[in-house]
């Protein structure tokens, strides 16, 4: 069962099915899902990729997904998964558009990486983070993440491959 985890400012915990609307209003917005999943997608889309998460991710234990909080209400959304580019685990997050500039994607790609790390045992954690976005781009390096290789998508955009080695780490 994907654990609570705890920030200094979020709440990351398993979502429940009160969360679907919340949920599909996050990926519904384009200046969110523009970063995850090339989306929008339709409506319908977000809804069945929700209950997949009980299905695939939460029945299964295959992998952990939260959703993230503060002060109660949804603000976001977190993964830890196996990637499907490279041999190992990915973090994948995404914040309401309300709540940017904070340092909160700092905080909760730490908060990811660490459990990654000291829970899952991981001697690495990557992310792919398309070129265009910066913010991802320079909190994941604040953490230590490294350029590992680009990804030329199918159309025409770039994506980059990162690592954070537990070795090099500069999670607190």
């Amino acid at each position: 069962m994907t654990p609570q985890l705890r920030s200094d400012r979020m709440l990351l915990e398993a979502y429940v099915p009160a969360d679907e609307d919340d949920f599909v209003a996050l990926f519904m917005d384009a200046r969110v899902s523009r970063w995850m999943g090339n989306g929008p997608w339709p409506e319908a889309d977000y809804r069945a990729t929700f209950a997949r998460i009980f299905t695939h991710a939460y029945e299964s234990a295959r992998f952990d997904v939260w959703a993230v909080r503060q002060d109660g209400r949804l603000v976001g959304h977190a993964e830890i998964k196996p990637a499907k580019v490279v041999d190992g685990h990915e973090l994948v997050y995404g914040l309401t558009p309300e709540v940017w500039g904070r340092g909160l994607g700092t905080e909760l790609a730490e908060t990811v990486v660490a459990y990654g790390f000291a829970a899952l045992n991981l001697e690495q954690v990557y992310a792919t983070v398309a070129e265009p976005n910066v913010a991802s781009l320079v909190a994941l390096r604040k953490l230590g993440f490294r350029h590992v290789r680009d990804i030329a998508e199918d159309d025409g955009t770039l994506t980059h491959l990162l690592s954070c080695d537990r070795a090099e780490q500069q999670v607190s």
